[in-house]
């Protein structure tokens, strides 16, 4: 079974992540089924595409786009899954839903996407509790490197530019590179910002 064009993937534990343990008690976080922020964006390859290589291998994990395995309801009302749906808990996943992969302990990112952690605010006379539209380069790629812009770094991004992730209970920021407009480099004093809300087993971090 091969696919020409897309990756054959499944889900990595259940399609939707809307629980929360907080101590003893579990809380549900979204009972809607059409809102992607519960919506498990961690996949297992399952076969690679026929057309072209990948650095991706099957069996590796990998953080997708919230839409493969959404579920929705048509105008009818009737339940319906994803266009990527292939059958049984199988689903296609085109190479730009594919953002970060891993074959050993360690993320990598894929394409031209990277990652970025956000810091947090000092300014105690403003109420944002992280700083806006700068961050701790996470994950970066070969064409940040390029440019000597090394995980660690300090950078500065476009507005509208980022798309919240949760990666190992850190909640991280995806861009493309080209949305990276400045490299401070490694900035002293500078804290990472993670809310409490993106440790899902524990339910506690510095923030809220």
């Amino acid at each position: 079974m091969k696919s020409l064009y897309d990756f054959i993937i499944k889900p990595l534990g259940d399609r939707y992540e809307n629980e929360i343990k907080i101590g003893d008690k579990t809380l549900v976080l979204n009972t809607k089924i059409e809102s992607f922020k519960s919506v498990n964006n961690l996949a297992v390859v399952v076969e690679t595409p026929k057309a072209f290589k990948t650095n991706i291998k099957k069996g590796d994990v990998i953080l997708i786009h919230h839409n493969v395995f959404r579920v929705f309801y048509d105008m009818k009302g009737v339940k319906k899954n994803s266009r990527s749906y292939f059958k049984d808990d199988l689903y296609f996943c085109a190479v730009d839903q594919i953002y970060l992969y891993k074959n050993t302990e360690d993320w990598k990112s894929f394409g031209d996407r990277c990652f970025v952690m956000p810091i947090k605010n000092e300014d105690t006379l403003k109420n944002d509790k992280e700083q806006k539209l700068i961050g701790i380069l996470k994950y970066g790629n070969k064409s940040l490197e390029s440019l000597d812009i090394n995980p660690g770094d300090t950078v500065g991004f476009t507005p509208n530019s980022e798309w919240d992730f949760i990666v190992d209970d850190q909640r991280v920021f995806c861009m493309k590179s080209n949305d990276i407009v400045i490299k401070y480099g490694h900035k002293r004093n500078q804290v990472e910002y993670n809310p409490s809300w993106a440790h899902r087993d524990s339910g506690t971090s510095e923030g809220s």
